[in-house]
């Protein structure tokens, strides 16, 4: 099989050197703010186009966070051909994270468009030809699309709708239908509805049955959900309809991605009996769930966003039917590949250790992955003809191309178990210690900690190669990313931690890991720094006011008041924070804003003015009862930033900033880089 070898293009002399000693955080590294910004390209999806080219899409924060939808070229050497215009982008704001912004069948690709949310049609083989909307202008981006299937039967496109004509702060979400190959543009018609939340509308080979997902409040897609499987009359209508899973009050469960076989057949993933997601089958005339492989693993994510694809059906030369799955166990992912016949799961030798979406193609399969040495990509996996192992591994994109000639500067993520401050509990981080071959410090020296706790909170944060980590370790920072009690990836049991206990057990959980490596000797005490976006903002908050363990923190576009998130968050977010947080005494208590006079210590907040999930107010308020309060503190706002920031000239700027806003107030070191720091009120 080939693999990616490690390439040390670094110059020859930094293994001969002696290496220069000077304090952790100085040291000069290659992996620059630039080179962070500029490889901070994500992957929206892949697909397979008519002729078995791949087609993926990718957002460049070079291009101000524009996703663009490109193919795989023609000849070996050749560059990849963007298919998408200059003047449209691929991004849906269904729920506001989006996903599933596109489909292609055949020649053809239909996709959401960034700017007006309308659904569009372009034909892969006549790239010259501009793209035709297919649904209707509103005059403003009221109305999203996700999770599109075609329906060859009817000849239309069935996708999730989410419309805000009514109420923006309670918009309807159906599941829709758009005629194709009419002239005229028509109001798209409501094939189901009348929940709250809908995914997944997948139709079988024979345009006869249709499945869904679907939930209603106060529940998450990964708390509870239903499966549905709909009959299709022959005016195409959904006449009669069976649940398959989740209505069972026996069973708590939270079934996703169905997918039919293409002999008809009905498969999803759900965490019944065992509370980790693994594969099953519907027997449709029994009306009967019957579990393919148990095992104590993730075979699925969390539904954040739409259209995830977590398992792909293949045919042996045998002619068994064999299904391409990823599971998620002990930290890693595994590519695995189960026969539904036998139930047997046989492991793929591939070097990906983390992997997202399986698309299947033309005798191979292109998995979406990373590991410790391999950023963000997409790998072309070849099988032999029994499809029992992987003959062949090529990269096909990667987000960051260029990663590899900073090899000899990558800190290796250790995963660590650390006890938490519940007898008997413990909870999981990825530390990276110091990593520079040109540079050590002296032997009385401990280096500085960031800490980082991931947004969700209902995510998992994995061990791989991410430059932005590696910006810090290569200049003498310790760095480690925590998956606090309610981290997925571990089973429903342990993402249950976190109910009801929101800002304690994820506080609790960063502190026990950093005073974990501090007794360990890995890291200096007076050194503790924490980081966070989103909900791990939020978690920083909390840490910084409630605790005492770290001397500086930071917070990307965080919650600071509870009760605010609760009254102004978008419909899918809006019952969860209940879950999380409980009675309204503990929406007032574990509100950093309400708790000023306990926080001891700097702050630096970065916010998106467009921010829809986390409002700007938040960051302004705690700004001002901060610099009130004499502490020192900078707020840092963008303008034309949601949530999460996509413009290369901000990333860059966040990296930075918090850089030198650590080392001026926490790191008693100067930085190597030439960094204009802003102004911290209270403090310059």
């Amino acid at each position: 099989m080939q693999t990616l070898h490690s390439v040390r293009t670094i110059p020859e002399l930094a293994a001969k050197q002696e290496k220069l000693t000077a304090p952790y955080g100085s040291w000069k590294s290659p992996i620059t703010a630039d080179v962070v910004s500029g490889s901070s390209k994500r992957l929206g999806g892949t697909a397979v186009d008519a002729h078995g080219r791949l087609i993926w899409l990718e957002s460049r924060p070079s291009e101000s966070g524009r996703a663009v939808l490109v193919k795989e070229p023609e000849s070996a050497g050749d560059d990849p051909v963007d298919i998408t215009p200059k003047d449209f982008a691929v991004r849906t704001l269904a729920q506001e994270y989006g996903g599933g912004a596109f489909r292609v069948s055949g020649d053809t690709v239909i996709f959401s468009n960034y700017k007006d949310q309308r659904l569009y049609t372009q034909s892969l083989s006549s790239p010259d030809l501009s793209p035709v909307p297919l649904t209707p202008d509103y005059g403003e981006t009221i109305v999203s699309y996700a999770d599109g299937v075609l329906d060859a039967r009817f000849n239309r496109y069935v996708t999730v709708r989410e419309d805000q004509r009514e109420s923006k702060l309670n918009p309807t979400t159906t599941i829709v239908t758009i005629r194709l190959g009419s002239k005229d543009i028509q109001e798209p018609e409501e094939l189901i509805g009348g929940n709250d939340f809908y995914a997944f509308p997948r139709v079988d080979p024979r345009g006869e049955r249709i499945a869904w997902i679907e939930w209603s409040h106060p529940n998450m897609p990964w708390d509870k959900s239903e499966l549905w499987v709909g009959y299709i009359s022959e005016n195409g209508e959904v006449s009669r309809r069976v649940c398959v899973a989740g209505r069972d009050p026996s069973l708590v469960e939270a079934p996703t991605e169905p997918q039919w076989s293409p002999s008809g057949e009905l498969f999803f993933i759900t965490d019944r009996n065992n509370g980790f997601w693994n594969l099953h089958k519907w027997i449709e005339s029994e009306n009967e769930v019957l579990p393919l492989h148990s095992l104590d693993a993730e075979f699925a994510r969390p539904l954040w966003i739409f259209g995830m694809n977590s398992y792909e059906f293949v045919q042996s030369s045998e002619q068994k039917n064999l299904i391409i799955c990823s599971y998620r166990q002990n930290g890693r992912s595994f590519l695995g590949i189960l026969d539904d016949s036998q139930s047997s799961l046989t492991v793929l030798d591939i070097p990906f250790t983390d992997i997202d979406n399986i698309t299947y193609g033309n005798h191979c399969l292109y998995v979406e992955g990373a590991s410790a040495v391999h950023p963000s990509s997409v790998a072309k996996v070849t099988l032999d003809d029994h499809k029992s192992k992987a003959v062949d591994f090529k990269t096909i994109w990667s987000s960051s191309p260029d990663s590899l000639k900073y090899n000899s500067y990558f800190s290796m993520p250790e995963l660590i178990e650390f006890p938490t401050e519940v007898p008997g509990q413990n909870a999981y981080a990825y530390f990276y210690p110091p990593s520079n071959p040109m540079y050590q410090a002296s032997q009385e020296e401990k280096p500085p900690l960031l800490l980082k706790s991931h947004g969700g909170p209902t995510a998992e944060t994995h061990g791989i190669l991410n430059l932005s980590i590696q910006y810090w370790t290569s200049r003498g920072w310790a760095f480690v990313d925590v998956n606090y009690g309610g981290s997925t990836g571990y089973g429903r049991e342990y993402r249950e931690r976190l109910l009801g206990s929101w800002g304690v057990v994820d506080v609790n959980d960063c502190c026990s890991c950093a005073r974990n490596l501090v007794d360990c000797g890995k890291v200096d005490e007076k050194r503790l720094c924490i980081t966070g976006g989103s909900a791990g903002g939020y978690t920083t908050l909390a840490a910084l006011s409630f605790r005492e363990t770290f001397k500086a923190g930071a917070s990307l576009y965080g919650v600071a008041d509870l009760n605010m998130l609760r009254a102004e968050t978008h419909k899918f977010e809006s019952h969860y924070i209940d879950k999380l947080v409980g009675s309204e005494q503990n929406y007032f208590e574990r509100s950093p804003i309400n708790f000023v006079d306990k926080f001891s210590c700097p702050i630096i907040l970065f916010q998106g003015l467009d921010d829809k999930v986390v409002p700007p107010d938040q960051a302004q308020k705690i700004y001002l009862a901060l610099k009130k309060k004499g502490l020192p503190v900078a707020l840092v706002e963008y303008e034309g930033e949601q949530h999460g920031f996509r413009k290369a000239e901000n990333i860059k700027f966040t990296l930075e900033q918090q850089m030198v806003f650590f080392a001026r107030l926490v790191g008693h070191f100067t930085v190597a880089d030439d960094i204009t720091p802003i102004k911290v009120d209270n403090f310059d």
